[in-house]
C-alpha cells in the first residue's frame, strides 16, 4: 500500500491483515527486528503489533507478558535438532552446534537473552515464568547429537545425562554474559575439547 499523500507515511493498520502461520512468522520476524533496532529494553507490544501489521490485543492474548513474546520468536529461528549437519563424529558435531549458538546470540537472540534474563533475575515470579515457557530447544538438539554418537559407538548411552547435556551451552552463555560477542572460535574448541569430549567419556554412575 502506498504512503498517505498527506503525510508520506504508511498506515499499516490498513494493509491486509495475516491469518495462521503466515502472522506467526510476521509477528517473530517484528520481534528479531525491533531487538536488532531497539534492543530489548524498548521492545514495545504496540512496536511489534504494528510492524506485524496486526492487533496488540492478539498479541496480549496469546503472549501475556514480552517475555514470553520474545523467548518464542528466538526458539522460532533455532533450526529443528534433525537438521543438524551429521559431520561423523561428535566432536565435529559438538563443534558445528556451539558455532550455530555463537552466531546466534551475535545477533537479536543475544539481545533477548541479556534482556530476558535481565527481567527474570530480579524477579522469581518472571523466573519461574521463564523455566515454564522454555522448549527445552538446545537440549533436544544435544540429546540428537549424543544419540548418533552412541550409535556410531563413540560413547556409550549410560554417559548422556540432562546435565552433560547442557554443559557446552551452559559454558557458551555464561562467556557471552560476561564477556559479550563475538564468542572466540577458541573458546568453543576449547569447550568441546577440554569439557565435553572428556565429560561424555566418563563413567556417569561414578561410586
Amino acid at each position: 500500500m502506498p504512503p498517505d499523500e498527506t503525510t508520506g507515511v504508511t498506515d499499516h493498520r490498513k494493509r491486509p491483515r495475516r491469518r495462521g502461520k503466515d502472522l506467526d512468522t510476521a509477528i517473530f520476524q517484528a520481534v528479531l527486528a525491533e531487538l536488532a533496532e531497539r534492543g530489548y529494553a524498548k521492545l514495545t507490544m504496540e512496536r511489534v503489533a504494528e510492524r506485524a501489521r496486526t492487533g496488540k490485543a492478539s498479541l496480549y492474548r496469546r503472549w501475556p507478558t514480552r517475555m514470553e513474546l520474545v523467548m518464542d520468536a528466538v526458539y522460532h529461528q533455532l533450526p529443528d535438532p534433525s537438521s543438524i549437519p551429521d559431520t561423523g563424529s561428535l566432536r565435529g558435531d559438538l563443534l558445528a552446534v556451539l558455532r550455530e549458538i555463537a552466531e546466534l546470540l551475535a545477533g537479536p537472540a543475544g539481545e533477548a537473552l541479556r534482556g530476558v534474563l535481565s527481567d527474570a533475575l530480579h524477579d522469581p515470579a518472571r523466573t519461574a515464568e521463564m523455566r515454564q515457557h522454555s522448549q527445552g530447544a538446545g537440549r533436544r538438539r544435544m540429546q540428537e547429537i549424543t544419540r548418533r554418537a552412541a550409535e556410531r559407538g563413540e560413547i556409550d548411552a549410560t554417559e548422556i545425562t540432562p546435565r552433560r547435556l547442557e554443559a557446552g551451552q551452559a559454558l557458551l552463555r555464561n562467556h557471552f554474559l560476561f564477556n559479550g560477542v563475538p564468542i572466540p572460535d577458541e573458546v568453543i574448541v576449547e569447550i568441546v575439547d577440554d569439557v565435553l569430549i572428556p565429560l561424555f567419556n566418563r563413567p556417569a554412575n561414578r561410586p
